[in-house]
């Protein structure tokens, strides 16, 4: 089947766009799922990529929660049936520390999350 020129330049301008918006657009940052509950957060770790972006999405199944990962700049709270989201970009591989920002009871002090970040 032939194709006349001009339906040509139309495919070439299609095929261009889209490389272009894919090469730009990439794919979605990732999504972690954090849920709190009665001191303690699931999952307990995560290793996240240098330079990655991702999505924590906090969630508390009790009362409310915090997350706060001091070197990121990174607080947010979380109310039981109203998860948050904060994005993160980690720029410095280690090993860090999150906690909990919300004063949840007696065992608040030792809620932690650890986070791996690795080249």
């Amino acid at each position: 089947m032939k194709m006349n020129l001009r339906g040509l330049i139309l495919l070439a301008a299609i095929l261009v766009l889209s490389a272009g918006v894919s090469a730009k657009g990439g794919a979605a940052p990732r999504r972690i799922e954090i849920e709190a509950s009665k001191y303690s957060y699931s999952p307990k770790e995560i290793t996240l990529k240098k330079g990655e972006t991702v999505i924590l999405v906090l969630s508390s199944a009790d009362v409310t929660h915090g997350l706060k990962i001091k070197e990121f700049g990174i607080k947010v709270e979380a109310k039981k049936g109203h998860p948050e989201e904060v994005t993160l970009t980690p720029t410095e591989t280690g090993h860090f520390e999150a906690k909990c920002s919300h004063f949840c009871g007696k065992g608040h002090g030792s809620m932690t999350l650890e986070i791996n970040v690795v080249e």
